[in-house]
């Protein structure tokens, strides 16, 4: 259900989501497209996580889930943008995290190869729709940007 609801919306972008075959810590690529058709290059790599019981905190702001640290690694090795998504089965609405983002973010981070886990929080405003699938491009683009120095136009 997670996959059907991120994938809804982004065929309503008109892109399209590759999914892997076997989980090695990826569930699949989010593949955009020029407004020609034309596929653009790179993709944004997916994550997904699904439950019926969803912890959010006391203010309802953030919904809450750990991540094990050796999937955690494999991310942020990733020069391609990480999208991890989090499905509340309950009331069919999911939250995602740009996890290089996120993790930069955090001051002084460090993996830590002796941590078995590690809490993420999604804000309940970053939930998946039209708009959230055209700032994943974006995402790709300055990633693209940033390391061949070449600006993809959606």
């Amino acid at each position: 259900m997670a996959v059907n609801h991120f994938e809804r919306y982004a065929l309503k972008c008109g892109f399209s989501l590759e999914r892997n075959q076997h989980d090695y810590g990826l569930d699949g690529g989010l593949n955009t497209y020029k407004r020609n058709g034309e596929p653009e290059d790179g993709f944004i790599h997916v994550q997904f996580k699904a439950s019926e019981h969803i912890k959010y905190d006391k203010s309802g702001t953030s919904a809450r889930l750990s991540i094990e640290q050796a999937h955690l690694s494999g991310w942020l090795s990733e020069p391609y943008p990480v999208i991890l998504v989090l499905y509340d089965v309950k009331i069919d609405k999911a939250y995602w995290v740009y996890v290089q983002r996120y993790f930069e973010l955090i001051r002084g981070f460090s993996i830590d190869k002796k941590r078995k886990t590690y809490a993420v929080k999604f804000p309940v405003n970053q939930s998946i729709d039209e708009a959230a699938m055209r700032m994943f491009a974006t995402f790709k683009h300055l990633v693209l940007q940033k390391i061949y120095g070449v600006i993809s136009h959606v």
